[in-house]
């Protein structure tokens, strides 16, 4: 499961796509201006733009047919061209001088051609340089097989003619190109990414399901780009190591105990032939030093475990043969046993590894949890186990001792996540949860009403058409 770092980060494509964006917006803002101050360096420019955009505006109000030719003022230039003293002056006539619509007086007139000059098909004069705007015009339109001459004069363009030309001509000629090539751009980058990146989620994937142990641990670079290809080699390399680190921890733990138990066995020895209560003593804390060692022992040889030797296991007929194993062992120490097995799917495992585990279980209740079960101090004594099975499949050892305590609290926070009982070091709970991770399950600790804890070993169930040992 992806930690909350890892949920919160933000996929690289949307990181991608925002940059993109941002510099493409950046550079819209940087044409805007230069075609703003382009436009602004060149009026009569800009006055023939607004020439042909309000004589363009001005014959849609134009009608026809084969004989006859009218006019009619478009609602949209009513408070320019119908408005007096608006500083905008408009006519419209035919090539031989017949006035379809006029909007101008005596004095305006004098900036037009006259009625009778055949007129060109385009002019335009400047009357005052500069801004703002100040000129006349004419422009000639052919609907249908007649002709007709449209004429402006505009005075100081009170009502803001070129901005409108300026955002039609930043729409059409900057805004939808841009934006066009910003959609091509932006798809092909990210499909692109996607592409480059499906390696790398694969390689992800792998990753999660990887044993950092396992002598097949790495991952594939194949089809990575080359910068990701050199991280997945360093993750390799890494797991290299931490196998080499952790082969050599096990050869020197597994060292260690097998050195250990015979000076261990030779003292016991010696010890049983002393008839004192101190050497009583002495063996019983020898009999906790060798239960570590061989706890220590049991941890080597699970570093070396495999899944390859896996058979289908029923866990009724496991976990009553681990209590009946260890019912005298339980009784010898004051406590009581029973079992609760209900039938459960198969699951695939070692059965001696997870026997292993329950007996973990039971002797971790009868060492260290007597003292919650009011009895005396003698190890087990008063503790009431119940081993049982559950159709999840799992296997749960539970009891009514002193129950447990995060390790934590004892370590001084450098041990987060891990639990043991007064008294205890929690080696036996490691090798549960390592033999429990080994067969794709977990453990799951809860407390035991009124006192005591349940711990839980939850395991995948086996394929159905496994036959169960």
């Amino acid at each position: 499961m992806p930690s909350r770092s890892e949920r919160r980060a933000r996929p690289l494509g949307r990181i991608l796509a925002g940059r993109i964006i941002a510099f493409a917006a950046l550079a819209m803002l940087a044409q805007l201006i230069a075609v703003l101050v382009e436009y602004a360096r060149d009026p009569e420019n800009l006055a023939r733009l607004v020439l042909e955009r309000e004589s363009a505006e001005l014959a849609e109000g134009l009608t026809h047919d084969d004989t006859r030719l009218g006019f009619q003022l478009p609602e949209a230039l009513a408070a320019r061209y119908r408005t007096a003293n608006s500083g905008y002056m408009a006519r419209v006539r035919t090539a031989n001088g017949v006035v379809l619509f006029s909007h101008c007086d005596e004095d305006c007139a004098e900036h037009f051609l006259p009625l009778d000059l055949h007129p060109p098909t385009f002019w335009i004069r400047t009357l005052v340089p500069g801004y703002p705007l100040t000129f006349a015009g004419g422009h000639t339109f052919k609907p249908g097989d007649h002709v007709v001459f449209i004429e402006i004069a505009v005075t100081g363009d009170p009502q803001g003619a070129m901005w409108g030309v300026l955002t039609e001509e930043v729409l059409d000629h900057m805004l939808v190109p841009m934006s066009l090539t910003l959609l091509f751009v932006l798809g092909a980058t990210l499909l692109s990414l996607r592409a480059a990146l499906r390696p790398v989620g694969k390689a992800a994937r792998q990753a999660e399901r990887l044993d950092p142990l396992g002598t097949d641990a790495r991952l594939d670079a194949e089809g990575m780009p080359r910068e990701i290809a050199q991280l997945a080699g360093a993750v390799n390399r890494s797991y290299a190591r931490t196998r080499e680190l952790m082969a050599a921890q096990k050869l020197f733990t597994s060292a260690i105990a097998h050195e250990i138990r015979t000076p261990l066995a030779v003292i016991r020895l010696e010890l049983e032939k002393l008839d004192h209560p101190a050497a009583r003593r002495a063996t019983a804390e020898l009999d906790d030093l060798t239960h570590f060692v061989e706890q220590l022992v049991t941890l080597a040889r699970l570093e070396a475990s495999d899944r390859s030797g896996f058979v289908s296991i029923d866990l009724a007929t496991l976990a009553e043969e681990t209590v009946s194993t260890l019912a005298p062992f339980v009784y010898a120490h004051g406590a009581s046993i029973a079992l609760e097995a209900v039938p459960a799917p198969p699951v695939l495992g070692q059965p001696a590894l997870l026997k292993d585990a329950v007996r973990n279980l039971i002797e971790n209740a009868v060492r260290h949890g007597a003292a919650g079960a009011g009895g005396p101090s003698k190890a087990g004594a008063g503790i009431a186990i119940v081993v049982s099975t559950d159709a999840g499949p799992g296997l749960s050892v539970s009891d009514d001792g002193i129950g447990f305590t995060p390790a934590e609290a004892a370590a001084g926070g450098k041990a987060p996540g891990h639990y043991k009982r007064a008294g205890g070091l929690g080696i036996g709970l490691e090798i549960v949860r390592r033999i429990a991770r080994l067969h794709g399950g977990s453990v799951e600790m809860t407390g035991n009403a009124p006192h005591g804890a349940r711990v839980r070993i939850a395991l995948p169930p086996a394929d159905p058409l496994t036959p169960a040992r």
